[in-house]
């Protein structure tokens, strides 16, 4: 946190800065280096940057890609990792005006090529290691990160353009990803507010962002964190043991993730653990898949109250947020609703349920998205958007059963394969769980589970099955155990049971 009051000049600076372009990514970073120019915008593996000079690298990138024919209208596709070059290209294209298009790095190329296609995406930015990727993938242009440092120091940019929009690919675990669209000069108050108003995130905050930064969640906090002028702590990867010394030697208040990163990260040795302690830490921000409720009392256990798990998706935005109060009173809670946001339950008709009843979750705020780039649209309720899951409230706080399409019907009767997998992760032989539902002759569906034991543990079907029968239901059983070494999983951590439920 800074440790003075700001200077009175410093935030009409900002402003003015931040004039030409509002509030996109070009205005967010123009706007902090006006306000704290010498202030360390960037920790990654190269080094540290300033804010002054990410902003003029930035302008001279744009420069250089405007003379290459990247303007409005242009669609200009970012591979990148987390670095500073992610940061600056994506400064650099909204300054140009072009529509910028978040790609995931776990593309393959079959997979990279489609979106491409279907993304109308003309130009990509991409890390080095990317290039033979990269190569035939049908973009008319190709820039790797040697072209770029060669732009950065290149020349200058008008101010003036005004924004294009920033697409985000949704995690594609039901099939193609597809482009959720939002303007880069969308208010983004509102936003903001609902996350101050439940999270202790200051101005000059240092934050540790481990989240992929071309996801949803990552990218929300990294905007976030240039309109707080905070020192973004970056790796191109994720390692487990050096994300914890990062948070421990830059002294991070913030550290962003997803589950299976804290997941990780508890799974250090207690020496590696003890080694690097963060008592500063003081928010740790979770999104992007479902946290079990066991991991959540283990990261209380370990870090303190720091806990804030958020519910929403790239189509919603942020719907719930759990707190570390809500977290130890129901560790399986998504959380209340967020500030400025509406949450509804309703049967299949439409009808609003009772407390405690479980539905179909409808979500409605003002950074929800306007609709697919190819012209899909989600399905929307009295101005409240379907995110897709099923679930109910109790005395205030939202409950998350699982995705309406993961439902699984055995003879009749519902089953969330969620409670089931809770129920597996408790065990101390399995360290991770999935539930899947296959066809049945007698049943109509019947449940198969995937287990990864726990290290050195010895467990079989029978034991699996037999501890499902001592605590849910008979028709929660499962028909099938099969022992995997991992579950398949996408970067956010997302568990892909389409890849488990298709025939080997």
């Amino acid at each position: 946190m800074l440790k003075h009051f700001e200077r009175p000049d410093r935030l009409p600076r900002a402003l003015v800065a931040m004039a030409p372009w509002g509030q996109s990514v070009a205005g967010l970073v123009a706007g902090a280096a006006a306000r704290y120019p010498d202030r360390i915008a960037v920790h990654d593996d190269a080094g540290s940057v300033t804010y002054r000079e990410m902003w003029r690298r930035s302008q001279a990138i744009a420069a250089g890609l405007h003379a290459n024919g990247v303007g409005p209208g242009v669609g200009v596709g970012l591979l990148v990792r987390n670095h500073r070059g992610f940061i600056e290209a994506m400064t650099a294209i909204t300054a140009t005006g072009a529509d910028l298009v978040l790609l995931n790095t776990g593309f393959a190329g079959p997979q990279l090529a489609d979106v491409i296609e279907h993304e109308h995406i003309e130009v990509v930015i991409h890390d080095d290691d990317f290039t033979e990727l990269v190569e035939g993938c049908g973009a008319r242009l190709t820039v790797d990160e040697t072209a770029l440092d060669a732009m950065a120091v290149s020349g200058t940019v008008s101010a003036g353009t005004k924004p294009g929009r920033v697409v985000i690919l949704t995690s594609g675990t039901t099939g193609r990803p597809k482009g959720a669209a939002r303007r880069s000069d969308a208010n983004g108050i509102d936003g903001v507010a609902a996350l101050l108003d439940r999270m202790p995130l200051r101005v000059g905050d240092t934050q540790v962002i481990a989240a992929p930064l071309f996801h949803a969640w990552g990218f929300s906090h990294l905007l976030l964190g240039l309109s707080r002028c905070t020192t973004t702590v970056l790796a191109r990867r994720f390692d487990p043991g050096l994300t914890l010394r990062a948070t421990s030697q830059f002294r991070a208040r913030v550290l962003v993730v997803v589950p299976v990163m804290l997941s990780r990260m508890l799974a250090l040795t207690e020496a590696e653990l003890r080694r690097w302690p963060t008592p500063e830490l003081e928010v740790i921000a979770s999104s992007g898949s479902a946290i079990g409720a066991k991991l959540v009392v283990d990261v209380l256990d370990h870090f303190g109250p720091v806990l804030y798990n958020l519910y929403g998706s790239t189509e919603v935005a942020i719907a719930t947020i759990a707190t570390p109060s809500d977290l130890s009173e129901a560790p399986s809670t998504a959380g209340r609703v967020a500030f400025g946001v509406t949450v509804e339950i309703v049967d299949k008709r439409g009808n609003r349920v009772t407390d405690g009843e479980v539905g179909r979750v409808f979500v409605g705020g003002a950074m929800r998205f306007d609709g697919y780039t190819n012209g899909d649209d989600k399905e929307r309720l009295r101005g409240l958007l379907s995110s897709g899951d099923m679930g109910y409230f109790r005395d205030g706080l939202l409950f998350v059963e699982g995705r309406d399409d993961d439902m699984i019907v055995s003879g009749g009767e519902n089953v969330f394969p969620r409670e089931v997998e809770e129920l597996l992760q408790h065990h101390p032989a399995i360290a991770d769980a999935a539930v899947v539902g296959i066809p049945d002759d007698e049943f109509g569906e019947a449940l198969a589970v995937y287990v990864v034991r726990s290290p050195g543990a010895k467990l079989n079907e029978q034991q699996v099955r037999g501890h499902v029968r001592d605590n849910l239901a008979r028709h929660k059983v499962p028909r099938t155990v099969t022992f995997v070494e991992e579950l398949p999983r996408n970067t956010t951590g997302k568990l892909l049971r389409r890849q488990l439920a298709e025939p080997t």
